[in-house]
């Protein structure tokens, strides 16, 4: 895995995690600028998958294993989407607060992936 995307996933994750973390706070749905803070951040989540099916594709393997790591790679991809769709179903500060919580669970998972990996 690359170091730099992880860490650029992880830390534009936790950048939207308090952008909308405040938007909650301040009683407000996600906006349009929401929408394109989460579109960087899946841009790069889905750029971190390709890199990580490439990798695995060149013989280079996980330490913990394929399967485990196939399955974090994919759900860090499809995190902040899924809170964003939610959010568009909950029109309230609600909403804002899933994508909060989706970018920091996607955070959380970019830790993970990383020591799958074998960082």
């Amino acid at each position: 895995m690359l170091d730099a995307l992880t860490v650029a996933v992880a830390v534009t994750a936790l950048a939207l995690a308090a952008w909308c973390g405040f938007a909650a706070y301040r009683d407000q749905p996600t906006k349009d600028w929401h929408f394109i803070g989460m579109a960087v951040v899946s841009v790069l989540a889905l750029a971190q998958l390709v890199v990580g099916i490439v990798q695995l594709g060149r013989g280079e393997k996980a330490d913990e294993g394929t399967a485990i790591f196939l399955s974090y790679l994919i759900g860090s991809a499809l995190a902040v989407p899924a809170a964003g769709f939610l959010s568009l179903a909950e029109r309230t500060r609600w909403g804002s607060a899933t994508v909060a919580a989706g970018a920091v669970v996607l955070a959380v998972l970019e830790v993970r992936l990383h020591d799958i990996w074998g960082g």
